[in-house]
């Protein structure tokens, strides 16, 4: 009898750590055969020129793929690591190495569904089947106390249902071993010049250091419980205003699940009695907008107005904006560090993106695609989604209250390092 063996497609689910993919194909198969593909839709320009995946993101994926394969050869495995597209290379790969099946976990974006069904349809082709699982929630799909048609559009009234009815399911097991094929060219990672990008310079500016990767993600996880209980107990000197647990990067490629943080937060608190429930909220509205994403796809934004070129002047704001030139200190501040490290805190997100839209009145749209090119971070159904909800576009008025931006902004007192003394002549003029 032949072997069978199981191709293990790894996209944002970096980690060897409760990945359903990589167990039950080691359950199912004799033979399991992990692969990454560097796709080169996601190096390419926007049609305003300007990269879809910008260096710092670009340097933190690819120190998560190398993460991930060291973590795979210490299990006795390998990572395949090809460029170009996965509907080509799986299907080639599968040839070539007699594959029985191929696993991969479910996205919810219309780009990233697009790619599976590409791929799903060539695999057809030679009669192998691409098999869905669901990984990249808190809450289970089939555990939620509603069908995806029938979640509640308000968060608020979401989250109520969610933690009353609904309970997190237990991390699945770490392999031990992982049986693997011979592979003849497991191909290298590729550099940054190579999928057509610059170097990234570190500014001494940054508060935290991102390194991609699960070994890193599960170190941050840890610091965070040192540092929270500094805050809580007033020890230590990291007492600052954001208490954010900065572990959206590595919670965003898959390199730590939500699951892990879920209960990671629940071991702390019952053993310090220190309550963490900032960081279980963050984990709530990432589940919170991938369901909406299921639910509505591309409805989400039926309500949007027409997209319409932007004249000479909302193109000189625009530059303005995402160069920290408009001469209100918090909202430079925050597009300078997020320019200068790839990341910027929640609060500091809604700011510029509300002086984005309210008060120079662009088109939410360049904001999300300028976003999607810079932080490290980057989710789909989170950045669409927050931006949306800035934008005035959520299904629930109550959760899109107006605020006044320039005011909050104008009077908000920052010792950011990202401070610019630099003012456009007609504000320092006036």
């Amino acid at each position: 009898m032949s072997e069978k063996i199981i191709l293990v497609w790894f996209r944002n689910d970096l980690r060897i750590h409760d990945n359903e993919i990589l167990l039950e194909a080691i359950r199912k198969a004799d033979k399991v055969l992990p692969v990454y593909c560097f796709d080169p839709y996601y190096f390419q320009k926007t049609a305003d020129g300007i990269p879809k995946t910008g260096n710092f993101r670009a340097r933190f994926l690819l120190e998560s793929v190398a993460d991930l394969r060291k973590n795979l050869r210490a299990l006795g495995s390998e990572l395949i690591i090809r460029i170009g597209n996965p509907a080509e290379i799986l299907p080639q790969l599968a040839e070539e190495y007699q594959v029985n099946e191929v696993y991969h976990h479910r996205e919810v974006a219309y780009e990233e569904t697009d790619i599976s069904e590409q791929v799903e349809t060539a695999l057809w082709k030679i009669r192998l089947n691409l098999k869905h699982f669901i990984g990249h929630t808190l809450y289970h799909k089939e555990d939620l106390p509603f069908p995806i048609k029938d979640i509640p559009d308000s968060f608020a009234t979401f989250k109520k249902k969610v933690e009353r009815d609904s309970n997190v399911r237990p991390c699945i097991d770490t392999p031990e071993n992982i049986n693997t094929p011979e592979i003849a060219d497991a191909g290298e990672l590729p550099t940054l010049q190579q999928l057509g990008l610059d170097e990234p310079v570190d500014d001494p500016r940054a508060a935290i250091k991102f390194t991609g990767g699960e070994t890193a993600a599960l170190s941050r996880l840890q610091e965070y419980f040192e540092s929270s209980n500094a805050v809580t107990t007033g020890k230590g000197r990291n007492v600052s205003a954001d208490h954010s647990s900065k572990l959206s990067p590595w919670i965003s490629l898959g390199c730590i699940s939500m699951r892990q943080v879920y209960w990671a937060v629940i071991k702390h608190e019952q053993e310090t009695h220190i309550h963490t429930g900032a960081l279980l909220l963050e984990l709530l509205w990432r589940d919170y907008f991938r369901f909406m994403f299921k639910k509505h796809g591309k409805k989400f934004f039926a309500n949007d107005d027409a997209e319409t070129e932007p004249s000479a002047r909302q193109h000189a704001l625009f530059e303005t904006w995402k160069n920290g030139e408009t001469g209100i200190p918090f909202i430079d501040a925050s597009m300078h560090e997020l320019n200068a490290t790839g990341y910027i805190g929640n609060f500091s997100r809604q700011m510029v993106a509300g002086y984005l839209v309210r008060d120079l009145g662009i088109d939410w749209k360049k904001g999300v695609a300028y976003f999607e090119e810079k932080l490290i971070d980057y989710s789909p159904a989170s950045n669409w989604g927050n931006w949306a909800f800035v934008a005035g576009l959520g299904h629930d008025p109550r959760d899109n209250r107006y605020f006044n931006i320039t005011k909050q902004a104008t009077e908000l007192e920052t010792k950011s390092d990202f401070i610019s003394t630099w003012l456009p002549e007609t504000v320092a003029a006036g």
